[in-house]
Order: C-alpha cells, then structure tokens, then sequence
C-alpha cells in the first residue's frame, strides 16, 4: 500500500536523548478548553481558579462580554483561600446555579488550576458527589489543568483520560479515533475510511455524549494527536488497543496512518490507492508549492506541544529542512516511536526543557527558524531570528491531505517575511 520506509540511516527513535528538568516556559493546560469546548457541543468547562485563569480563558478564547461560551471560572476569592468558606458547599452551589442557567449541559468538568490544587480542593470528590445527583441527565467528571501539573496540551490529554473510564462498554469491532480536530478535518477523514469501507468508525471527543463512542476488547484505537499519553493508557486498560503509526501531517504521515489502519481491516491495496492517490498528488502539489522557502534552511525546536517530533519528520522528510533540535515536553515511545523511525538522524533531541540551557544552544545555532512559545518569541525576533508561534500550529487545521500545504505555509511565511524585511532594509 506505498507505506512510507524508514530511512536508510535508522532515524531517531534510538537517538541519544537530552533530558532536563529545569524552567520551562509553555502555556498551562487550561488552555486546551479553547479548542475542546468548541468540539464538544454538549460540555461545559468550569475551571476553579483564580481571576487570572478567567483571564487567560477570555482572552485566547477572544470571546466578546455578550457571548455564552460553553466554559466559565468560577473564581476562588479572599474567603475561599483562607479557608474561611467550604469550598465543597461553594462548589455546590455555582454548579447548581450553572445548571439551572444552561440545562443544555450535558457534561460538566470541573477544572482544577494552579490555586484550586495549592489549596488542595478535592475535585475529584466534588465530581463524584455532583454527578450522582444529576445522573443520567448530566455526567460530571474531573481533571486538572494547573500549570503546576500540566503543560499546554496536556490539558485536553487530561480531558480525554477522565472521560475514557465512563464510556460504554462495548464488545463491537470498531476504530475510535482520538483527539480533537476541528470538524472540516474531521469530515475529510471520515471520508477517506468510509471509502475504503472502514464505516464503523467512532470519536473521542464526540461532539454530543449521546452519541454511541463505546470502548471495549474489540476497540482498536488511532491517535489523531501525539500529546495522548494518558488517554492512551486509559484506553488500553479498557481493553482498546493500539494502531502504532505516524501522525496525519502531511502526505506521507497521512499516508502510512491511513495505512496502518487500512492493514487492520483488511482493505485491500487496489481499494486503498484508489482512494488516496488524488488526495496525495493534491498534497504533494500544495506541499512543493508551499515549502520553496523551506528547502535547504535549519529549524529549532523548542518543547511546547508535543507536535514537535511529527512536524520536525514532516518538513525534513516532505519540505527538505534540516532539523538543529526538536525537543518535546514528554516522549512517549509508542505513540511518538513511528515518527522518529521516519526522522532523519543528525539532530540533537531533547525531552522536557531548561530553558536558558537552550536559549543558549538555539542562539548558537543560530538557525533559519526558531519554532517556541509567545514568550519567547518576541525577545529571539529582537536578535535577528526569525521564530514561529508554536501555539499556532495547535489552533490550525494541519492534519491529512487537505491541509498538507496549509502545514507548510505556516512555516515558509516567518521566512517569507523576514526576506522582504530585508529587501525593503536594502532598498
């Protein structure tokens, strides 16, 4: 079926690794409620935390102040954290207002923050208790999105986690594809399984919870995501079990994913080429138009979303970069293991950060693009390195074939803007 060979040089996935435990610098795992509850119809989010947690949430949600969106914070006042008030019965009573408020709720998280887990409110307790009073009609889970406890896309892993041990069980041959896309993506690639005639196909998350996601011994599971550790734990412990592949970046990743799924319900190579052959030429045509600015240049990694190691194998392998360092918050073999088979050996590949030790390699380096976090993106411009916003690529719709060229283009434009910068400073 063309599924994509390691390269002759044996990747990556043997590679000495960097680890460090120092500073880092990522978003915390609240803000993954910006792109779940736009995915999960029937959910609200409802952090327990402070004013400056409501803050985040409002402004990278870039909601508007007459706007409902389907999270709120329920804010954590002088009393509460001097323990002045219980906060089990404070809990109780916003959530019994919410409900009231919006009875299209048909699942609650209660979200803990970096102030609700100092002061150590048992949420877990508090779900419990809520849920068993609201059952069947609203189901109340838990998870915590504290910046102390969490990375930026360790907040919807953490979601997913809490959900997997509530789904139904059942004993149906399925795919259950995991991981928030946004719903056009989604779309293409329920498209692609049902024409190879993969239709018994279900996803977590589901927009709406009376949908019919289940779980059980004959469930085999693809992450759609690579930042999935602990849902796919959760998942495998239900029983699930796993379709080791790439991510669905770009033409090839895409293709050995499909790939892999295709190999586990038997379609045949015939059925599979005449489904993916034009999807792939668009893809290797939008590809090759958007990566002239990327070929022969350098990039620089820093850990922030875990999308780092399939990204860094796409523009190398698909876009002709070479890769100085790609670090990853956490690296988790089986699922980031395929992509480092496919990654070219050469780059320095770092797990967890220190900052100001890598701040120091990436201006040796000095590479042609720099992909970080906002906060350091702004001081590596000032020195002259051109950066990518690596919070972007989590907000925009990159996987599959569809969106291959998109893929590109957001890393060709900083390169792209940086050589007019320098012809109009010429001029």
């Amino acid at each position: 079926m063309n599924a994509p060979l390691a390269p002759a040089n044996g990747g990556c996935r043997t590679a000495p690794v960097l680890k460090e435990r120092g500073q880092r610098e990522v978003f915390c795992g609240l803000t993954g409620i910006i792109w779940l509850h736009r995915k999960m119809q029937d959910a609200f989010f409802l952090v327990v935390g402070s004013r400056t947690c409501a803050h985040l949430l409002q402004s990278a949600a870039g909601v508007m102040i007459f706007a409902e969106p389907r999270f709120g914070t329920a804010i954590l006042e002088e009393t509460d954290l001097a323990g002045m008030a219980d906060a089990q019965v404070e809990i109780d009573r916003v959530v019994e207002q919410l409900l009231a408020r919006r009875p299209d709720i048909r699942q609650l998280f209660l979200v803990g923050s970096c102030p609700s887990e100092v002061i150590k409110i048992d949420l877990h307790k508090a779900a419990e208790r809520l849920s068993a009073k609201h059952a069947p009609h609203v189901r109340i889970l838990n998870y915590s999105g504290s910046g102390i406890e969490t990375t930026f896309t360790e907040g919807e892993d953490a979601a997913l986690a809490c959900m997997v041990p509530v789904l139904p069980e059942t004993d149906a041959r399925q795919l259950l594809v995991v991981g928030a896309l946004p719903d056009v993506v989604e779309d293409q690639m329920l498209g692609l399984l049902k024409a190879m005639g993969i239709e018994t196909v279900t996803c977590l998350p589901a927009q709406r919870i009376d949908g019919e996601t289940g779980v059980g011994p004959n469930t085999v599971f693809a992450l759609a995501q690579p930042f999935l550790g602990e849902t796919h734990a959760a998942l495998e412990r239900r029983g699930a079990r796993h379709l080791p592949a790439p991510m669905p970046f770009g033409d090839e990743g895409t293709t050995a994913w499909l790939h892999a799924i295709a190999t586990e319900f038997g379609v045949s190579e015939e059925v599979f080429a005449a489904v993916t052959d034009a999807p792939r030429a668009r893809a290797r045509k939008a590809i090759a138009q958007a990566s002239e600015h990327l070929r022969g240049k350098s990039i620089f990694f820093f850990p922030d979303s875990q999308l780092e190691i399939p990204l860094a194998r796409f523009l190398t392998r698909e876009c002709g970069m070479t890769a100085i360092e790609v670090g990853s918050p956490y690296i988790h073999d089986a699922i980031h293991g395929p992509d480092l088979d496919l990654l070219p050996a050469g780059p320095q590949i770092s797990e967890g950060q220190d900052v100001e030790k890598q701040l120091d390699r990436a201006r040796a380096a000095r590479a042609d693009l720099t992909v970080c976090g906002l906060g350091l993106a702004n001081p590596l411009e000032a020195e002259g390195l051109a950066t990518k916003w690596a919070i972007e690529l989590v907000f925009t719709p990159v996987h599959f074939y569809e969106q291959a060229g998109d893929l590109a283009g957001l890393f060709s434009r900083p390169l792209r803007r940086k050589s007019l910068l320098k012809l109009e400073a010429a001029e």
